[in-house]
């Protein structure tokens, strides 16, 4: 009788020598290529999103911040690139809105268009308590392609939305997603707040800054300005600044060089001041002769025989409470120069109420 362990390795050699005699070989001098199996047409979504990025990309452009740098031994002077960043055409006689801490402390700027043609850029004013600057190129007028402007205050959570820029130096690259929420508060560089910012998850990363953030009809809806992100790189939470606050202050940095700020023409105390004299609200040092706030009545700091009588304090802006002048001049800049403000006013003699025309501050 045989063992049952002979009969099954010769059944394992008999199935290998089975499977070495059926095995394709492992090179085919006749190989050919697969043949390629019809597509069929795009789906309308991707369609839009390709119609999307050719119709913008000619208007986003590539910005190189370069330095000055003095060597300690030779002093000999020598450039260097500071930072890159991204920005978008706004009309045909050259100007580019970007961020402001793209181009901050830059001793020359250069600015690439979609054609890969460099240009030097002047700049022509910025706005950093709203993370807004505008630069110059001297370009002719057929390579400049100015930027479709869309609307912010009608934007839901939920809508698509296009960010074209120039992360990691990797020029016209497109990322797409949504509105995540609305109103959200950044802080510039400057240590001020931008209010209503658009949060969204399409991915932004170092070198989008300045750059559009597009809606699905392919307008401009805010300028990416930041991201959340611990690591540095995209997490999901981008920001930009409106579109609405973007048409507002772009051409005010065109006609002065900077924005208008509405004001009371009044002279305002400091946080620290107020929290000395354990005030809550904003106190008025001093009414500008011929200004509106004389006009509306206001207070300022008095002295008398015994001593000073204090001026008024604002309370609130259109029943916004405000708490030190931080925040009342955020609340004014909501308005516009020449449209009228009611201040709530605390006096030694109880609340009032003052309608101010806002005027322009210097």
């Amino acid at each position: 009788m045989k063992r049952p362990w002979i009969i099954l390795l010769i059944a394992g050699a008999l199935g290998w020598l089975l499977v070495q005699t059926v095995r394709p070989p492992l090179r085919d001098p006749q190989a050919v290529s697969r043949p390629v199996e019809a597509r069929g047409d795009l789906a309308d979504d991707e369609k839009n999103t390709i119609a999307i990025f050719r119709n913008a990309a000619p208007s986003v452009v590539y910005i190189t911040s370069i330095a000055v740098r003095r060597d300690l031994f030779s002093l000999n002077a020598y450039e260097i690139p500071r930072g890159t960043g991204s920005g978008f055409i706004w009309d045909r006689q050259g100007r580019i809105v970007t961020n402001y801490h793209v181009i901050a402390d830059a001793s020359r700027l250069e600015v690439t268009l979609a054609d890969h043609s460099t240009w030097k850029a002047a700049l022509v004013g910025a706005a950093p308590d709203r993370d807004l600057a505008v630069v110059q190129i001297d370009a002719p007028a057929d390579k400049l392609r100015p930027i479709a402007i869309g609307a912010s205050k009608d934007l839901l959570v939920g809508q698509k939305v296009f960010a074209i820029g120039n992360p990691f130096g990797l020029d016209q690259t497109l990322t797409t997603g949504i509105v995540s929420a609305l109103g959200r508060e950044i802080t510039a560089a400057t240590g001020r707040t931008i209010h209503d910012v658009i949060q969204t998850d399409a991915a932004i990363n170092p070198g989008n800054s300045g750059g559009p953030l597009l809606d699905s009809a392919g307008r401009l809806i805010g300028v990416n300005t930041a991201i959340y992100s611990p690591s540095g790189g995209s997490s999901g939470i981008g920001f930009a600044v409106p579109v609405g606050e973007v048409n507002r202050v772009v051409p005010q940095i065109i006609a002065r060089g900077k924005p208008i700020r509405p004001g009371l023409g009044a002279t305002l105390a400091n946080r620290r001041l107020t929290d000395e004299l354990g005030l809550e609200g904003v106190m008025i040092l001093k009414v500008l002769p011929g200004s509106t706030a004389e006009k509306a009545g206001l207070r300022g700091v008095a002295q008398v025989r015994d001593g000073l009588v204090l001026g008024d304090i604002i309370l609130a802006v259109n029943g916004a409470a405000v708490r030190d002048d931080e925040s009342l001049r955020d609340e004014l800049e909501r308005y516009e120069v020449g449209q009228s403000v009611t201040l709530t006013l605390r006096r030694d003699t109880g609340t009032v109420e003052a309608r101010v025309t806002l005027e322009a501050m210097n």
